[in-house]
């Protein structure tokens, strides 16, 4: 089977090798290498190098992929179609798509795993369960409406766990997520998130720690782990509202640790709500898992996506509000 693919701009001066290992992803790595070594990829019909630059319009063709495996799954992606979910999107613009994740729905899927199609759930009601992961759905929706790339495909920027809601950023092009990468590493993104936890907080506190991760368990504990490696973790934490038994939390978080908020919250006696993974109290029952919003982002004036807004707000999910009704009150909210 032979395949021919067109550099577009965002693939101008990067490396054949790179490129092919974005265009070609249901390929493992090990058959790219191989077909470059037997000299299977050519450029503008003449043999190509792994580290050959490529140029914006070069024709790159690729002979001998084994198997029908490829091409039926990149005409699957084609007849996905388009999923229309506005109730979600919170911007689109300057390079990116802002999103307002829903509690329990996953960002990535289970590796090796494959999720139902969802245009008719999606059709028939929003309020219905997602299935699908947010990037399948995200990149249905973008891929129709971006100029052809073979190395650039839209992604998340940073992470958000299954159980927690709100705000989560999204690539629509190379330039808007080189700018907020950018932007991420030298902390000019503020996140700030609402939660409940455990016990009285009673006035504003500063958490750092010293985190450490375990792949195995896929959990972040306080202090060193196995390999004696810590990572530090600043949240600043701003009570809002408090009973005898919790409070609920605004969570500026200065570092973007996996698990920051859940780790620090039960390191510092104040596991969230329901998060049993973290030693909290489950909560009961029908009352789903713990309760965590991203809910602000905030850009700073000079940032280099003009069209970005100040600020992106991801409005509380309806159990989130009634949560915070049934324990604190209206002046909770």
């Amino acid at each position: 089977m032979e395949l021919s693919l067109t550099a577009a701009v965002d693939d101008d001066g990067r490396r054949l090798d790179r490129i092919l290992r974005k265009a070609l992803r249901e390929l493992p790595l090990s058959a790219i290498h191989r077909i470059l070594r037997q000299g299977c990829v050519r450029v503008n019909g003449q043999p190509a190098t792994a580290a050959r630059r490529i140029r914006a319009g070069e024709t790159i063709t690729v002979t001998d992929i084994s198997g029908e495996g490829l091409s039926r799954k990149r005409e699957g992606a084609k007849s996905k179609g388009i999923f229309n979910f506005p109730g979600y999107i919170l911007f689109e613009g300057a390079g990116l798509l802002l999103v307002n994740k829903p509690a329990g729905l996953a960002v990535h899927g289970e590796a090796g795993g494959s999720a139902p199609h969802l245009t008719e759930r999606f059709a028939k009601s929003l309020a219905e369960p997602l299935v699908e992961p947010l990037a399948e759905q995200v990149l249905a929706y973008l891929t129709p409406k971006l100029p052809p790339s073979l190395s650039f495909r839209p992604g998340p920027l940073h992470r958000l766990d299954k159980p927690s809601s709100g705000v989560i950023a999204f690539s629509a092009s190379l330039e808007g997520a080189r700018h907020f990468s950018a932007m991420m590493r030298e902390r000019k993104i503020k996140k700030f998130y609402l939660a409940i936890v455990e016990g009285v907080i009673a006035k504003a506190e500063i958490w750092q720690d010293e985190l450490s991760r375990d792949r195995n368990l896929k959990k972040t504990f306080s202090g060193a782990g196995h390999d004696g490696k810590t990572r530090t973790a600043i949240t600043r934490v701003k009570p809002l509202a408090r009973n005898a038994a919790c409070t609920l939390i605004l969570a500026e978080i200065e570092t973007g640790r996996s698990h920051q908020i859940r780790a620090q919250a039960a390191a510092h006696g104040h596991p969230l709500l329901g998060d049993k993974k973290y030693g909290g109290k489950p909560l009961p029952k029908g009352g789903g898992g713990f309760l965590l919003h991203a809910w602000r982002m905030e850009f700073p004036a000079d940032n280099p996506l003009p069209d970005l807004p100040g600020l992106i707000e991801a409005p509380l999910p309806d159990y989130f509000r009634a949560k915070i009704l049934e324990l604190f009150g209206e002046l909770g909210l």
